[in-house]
C-alpha cells in the first residue's frame, strides 16, 4: 500500500461498492417474522388454555386402606319394620321390634391414562419448556377430568336396554326437508356417551356438537399403550327400531318423540332414507323437531351394533347410576313429554320457587327426614330457575352499587339465583353449575345425614386401594413413556339421599 493511505482506502471502498459480489451491504428489518438476522420473540413457556373442572372430585373425601376386590358394607335402614306401638299394659312386656337391613358392595376399578415424549421432542424443547414434566402434568389433569366423569356418570350396572321406537309426525312447514319418506332412529344416551358426542369439558376449549363429526359411541375397542386392547360399552342404549313418515313440499319438518328412558340424560337422532339414517341432532329431552336432512358426512346409524352398550365393565357406578339403580330409593322425577322439541320446563310456583323442587324437598323430608345440601344444575337450568323466579317478582331485577369515592353510580343489571330455600327444613341449598351435567337434568346431592349415631363419617367417599401414582416405563424405543393411575371405587352409604329430575324442557324464558 502506498504512502497516501487515505486516498488508496477511499479508492478501494469505491471499487467495492461498485462490485455487487463484495461483502458490503446495508442491514434492514426483515420483511417476515422468521427470515433475516433477527431473534424469534417467543414467550416461554406455552400457554395452557384448557379447563380442568372437577368439583365433585375436589369435594368428595378420598380414603385410603382399600383392599380385596370390592368394598362391602351393611346398613340398618329401619329399626321398627312393623311400626309396633309402644304402649304397654300393667305387668306386661312390650311388643317386639324387627329391623330392616341392606347389603351393599362396590367393586374396585383401576383408571389412568398414558402419554409419551420422543427423544427429538425433548431435544427440540430445550430452553423453552420441560416437555417431560408437562407430559406427566397433563396426563394427571386428563385423568382427573375422566375421574370426574366417572364420579358423576360412570355406569357398570344400570342398563338402558333398547331405545323405544320413535313416534313421528310430519309438518309442511318449519324446515327444509324435501318431499320423501324419511326413516328416524333414536339412541338413548347415558352421561358418558352424552359427553362424548356433545363434547363438553373433555379437556379442550370450544368443544360442541358438530353433526358432521360427532359420533355416538357404541361398543368401544381401545388399543392400549402396551399393545393390548379393551372392549367396553360406550354409554349408549341399543338403537331403536326405525320409524318412517312421509313429507310433502320442500319446507317440511318432522316431530319425533320416544318414551323416556330411565337413566338416560339425552337422545341421539338419526334421519335419512331407510338404511341410510345419519346423525342429525342430540336432545336433552325425549323429543326433537328435525328441520333439515343430515350432513352427508354424519355418522350412520348402521355403524351402531344392535346391542345395549350403556354399561362398562371398566367403570364403577357414579352418583347418577347409583341414584337410578333399582332399589336405591333415590328421588327420581321425569318431566312429562310435552310438545316435541320443547318438552316440559320447570314450573314457577307463584311463591318465589319451582314446583318440581318443592315436590322433591317434600319427598326427601317425608320419607327420610333430610334435606339435600347442594343442587347441581347445568347452565340451562340455572338460567331457567333464575328467570322463573325473577319473572314472578320474587327478587329485584336491578342492583344499585354506590361508590362513595366516585362521582357516578353504577347499575349492575341482572341477578342470579345462587341458592334455593328449602321451605320444609328451613335450610338454604346452594345451586351449583356442574360442567358435566347435561342440560335437562338436575341433581340433588346430600353431603350430611341428620341421623344421630349413623356411624357414617362421609356420606359419599372415594375408597382407594391406591391413589394417584406416576409410572415412567423402561425405555423400549427412543421415546419416554409415562402413566398416571389410581385404583378405587365410589362408595355412597345413603343413595336414597340423592335425587334426579330429568327430561326438563328448555324454558321459553331461558
Amino acid at each position: 500500500m502506498g504512502k497516501n493511505i487515505s486516498a488508496e482506502t477511499l479508492a478501494l471502498f469505491k471499487a467495492a461498492q461498485a462490485n455487487p459480489d463484495d461483502l458490503i451491504k446495508s442491514f434492514v428489518q426483515p420483511g417476515t417474522p422468521t427470515t433475516g438476522l433477527q431473534a424469534y420473540n417467543l414467550e416461554a413457556p406455552s400457554k395452557k388454555l384448557f379447563p380442568v373442572l372437577t368439583p365433585l372430585r375436589n369435594s368428595i373425601a378420598r380414603i385410603g386402606g382399600g383392599y380385596a376386590i370390592q368394598a362391602n358394607w351393611k346398613a340398618i335402614t329401619n329399626i321398627n319394620v312393623g311400626n309396633v306401638r309402644a304402649g304397654v299394659s300393667e305387668g306386661k312386656r312390650g311388643g317386639v321390634i324387627t329391623h330392616a337391613q341392606s347389603e351393599y358392595f362396590a367393586a374396585f376399578r383401576g383408571f389412568g391414562l398414558e402419554n409419551t415424549v420422543t427423544f427429538e421432542a425433548n431435544y427440540a424443547s430445550k430452553n423453552f419448556e420441560d416437555v417431560k414434566a408437562l407430559a406427566v402434568e397433563h396426563t394427571l389433569q386428563a385423568t382427573m377430568i375422566q375421574e370426574e366423569r366417572l364420579i358423576l356418570g360412570g355406569n357398570t350396572s344400570v342398563a338402558l336396554g333398547v331405545t323405544p321406537t320413535p313416534t313421528l309426525s310430519a309438518s309442511t312447514a318449519g324446515g327444509t326437508l324435501a318431499a320423501a319418506t324419511w326413516s328416524v332412529i333414536c339412541v338413548a344416551l347415558g352421561v358418558q356417551a352424552y359427553l362424548d358426542v356433545v363434547g363438553v369439558n373433555n379437556g379442550g376449549i370450544g368443544q360442541f356438537f358438530d353433526p358432521a363429526t360427532s359420533v355416538v359411541p357404541g361398543q368401544i375397542t381401545r388399543t392400549n399403550a402396551d399393545g393390548s386392547s379393551d372392549t367396553f360399552g360406550g354409554g349408549s342404549a341399543q338403537k331403536s327400531a326405525s320409524a318412517t313418515v312421509a313429507t310433502t313440499g320442500a319446507t317440511s319438518s318432522i316431530a319425533a318423540t320416544v318414551a323416556p328412558v330411565i337413566g338416560a340424560v339425552g337422545y341421539a337422532w338419526f334421519v335419512g332414507p331407510a338404511g341410510q339414517e345419519r346423525l342429525v341432532g342430540v336432545s336433552s329431552i325425549n323429543s326433537i323437531v328435525i328441520t333439515e336432512a343430515a350432513n352427508a358426512a354424519a355418522q350412520l346409524a348402521s355403524t351402531l351394533a344392535a346391542s345395549d352398550n350403556s354399561t362398562s365393565a371398566l367403570d364403577f357406578d357414579g352418583l347418577l347410576a347409583q341414584a337410578f339403580k333399582p332399589g336405591s330409593n333415590a328421588y327420581i322425577a321425569v318431566q312429562p313429554t310435552g310438545p316435541a322439541g320443547t318438552g316440559t320446563p320447570l314450573t314457577p310456583d307463584d311463591a318465589g320457587g319451582i314446583e318440581e323442587f318443592e315436590a322433591a324437598f317434600v319427598a326427601f323430608y317425608n320419607k327420610y327426614r333430610l334435606s339435600p345440601s347442594k343442587i347441581y344444575v347445568s347452565t340451562q337450568e340455572l338460567i331457567a330457575v333464575t328467570k322463573a323466579v325473577i319473572g314472578k317478582g320474587a327478587a329485584p331485577l336491578l342492583k344499585l352499587n354506590a361508590n362513595i369515592n366516585s362521582q357516578t353510580q353504577a347499575i349492575a343489571a341482572g341477578v342470579v339465583v345462587g341458592s334455593y330455600w328449602n321451605k320444609v327444613t328451613g335450610t338454604e341449598v346452594p345451586l351449583v353449575v356442574h360442567p358435566n351435567l347435561p342440560a335437562g337434568t338436575v341433581f340433588f346431592f346430600t353431603e350430611r345425614l341428620p341421623y344421630p349415631m349413623a356411624n357414617v363419617g362421609n356420606v359419599v367417599q372415594m375408597l382407594m386401594r391406591q391413589d394417584y401414582y406416576q409410572l415412567e416405563w423402561p425405555l423400549r424405543t427412543r421415546k419416554y413413556e409415562y402413566g398416571v393411575y389410581a385404583d378405587g371405587v365410589l362408595q355412597h352409604y345413603a343413595p336414597f339421599s340423592m335425587g334426579v329430575i330429568t327430561n326438563i324442557g328448555r324454558s321459553p324464558q331461558a
